[in-house]
């Protein structure tokens, strides 16, 4: 089988096209654009069939490069959510996606793509339906249109093959240092303290004591199995949340990353207060940039993926932080 990974080279692509190869599967086209050369070593360790820029996809796959595709897995986006230039995220995130999709459907081929927990903004209910989307940012706005466009079709059965839409929540794991900023809270945390000693939080801001905004983390190989799962069952198409189902304060996420540095280095593990105590924890005012723009609080519900039939536990943070920040210190060409 050929499948097409775009943002092959990227964080949740170059993870996929592993996990694709742990199953065999080598004839796998990835589509990245490489201009930031150094993503080349998330992809340096694993099997593809082929290699092309993003710019040049949309006609190979019209025109059939590659015979017979079993499914498009579209990662690639713009995912910095500080971006504030609407045209290049709407060409980015909205048209490419749908431009894709709509190649995908006239050669009946599957597409699972990635949306994002961002369309929720500051709601209070994250339950796959519309009166729960309010975007908060133009990322977010480009994923929730992208999102409503493929609804549609799903809603009307106008699709002729499998449709997916997943809202990824906070992904964390390995292969994501390339992202700099725009990547997770845990790889920041860890990096921080690794790097200074100590890591800083949003202080107390709205309704959020210091540190206790709170997020659904979820790590990286659970996003790629909620991935598989839906190619492994052609018959389901949708849109679904993707995290844990819990949500987990920014000051368990630092004690977590903290602690699992303290252990590989040999010291005690310490709680948030003797954190916080020791100036291990630091907190910082809330940005003016991300007033009115900044998602404090997400939880996802996940209810809809587990009535189409997904069984899998999901990984907690006691587990996930260690295992990720074990993984760091044995790749350190990845913890820059």
């Amino acid at each position: 089988m050929t499948f097409i990974v775009t943002g092959a080279a990227g964080f949740i692509g170059s993870n996929l096209i592993k996990a694709l190869n742990a199953r065999g599967e080598k004839k796998i086209i990835a589509v990245d654009d490489l201009r930031d050369g150094d993503k080349f070593r998330n992809l340096a360790d694993f099997e593809i069939d082929d290699y092309i820029d993003k710019k040049d996809l949309l006609k190979a796959f019209t025109d059939g490069w590659w015979g017979n595709i079993r499914a498009v897995f579209h990662e690639g986006a713009c995912t910095d959510t500080m971006e504030n230039n609407g045209a290049y995220m709407m060409e980015e995130n909205y048209q490419f996606t749908n431009d894709l999709c709509t190649i995908a459907d006239a050669q009946k081929v599957a597409f699972i793509y990635a949306s994002s927990a961002a369309v929720y903004g500051h709601s209070a209910a994250f339950e796959e339906k519309r009166i729960n989307e309010h975007p908060l940012n133009v990322f977010a706005y480009s994923k929730f249109l992208c999102d409503q466009y493929k609804r549609g079709h799903i809603e009307s059965k106008t699709h002729s093959a499998q449709l997916v839409g997943l809202r990824y929540f906070n992904v964390y794991g390995p292969q994501e240092s390339h992202k700099k900023n725009t990547s997770s809270m845990v790889f920041q945390l860890l990096r921080q303290y690794q790097s200074q000693g100590y890591v800083n939080l949003f202080g107390a801001f709205e309704s959020y004591a210091a540190g206790e905004q709170r997020r659904d983390f979820v790590s990286v190989d659970d996003v790629v199995k909620v991935n598989l799962f839906f190619l492994d069952h052609p018959e389901l198409s949708g849109i679904f949340n993707v995290g844990t189902g819990k949500s987990y304060s920014y000051n368990d996420v630092a004690r977590e990353s903290v602690n699992a540095l303290r252990t590989t280095a040999g010291l005690s593990t310490l709680s948030v207060a003797e954190m916080v105590e020791q100036e291990l924890i630091r907190y910082i005012p809330f940005p003016q940039n991300l007033r009115g723009k900044y998602q404090s609080f997400t939880q996802a519900n996940i209810e809809q993926l587990r009535t189409v039939g997904y069984t899998d536990t999901y990984t907690d943070i006691k587990q996930g932080i260690p295992s990720y920040s074990q993984w760091l210190m044995a790749h350190p060409e990845f913890f820059y």
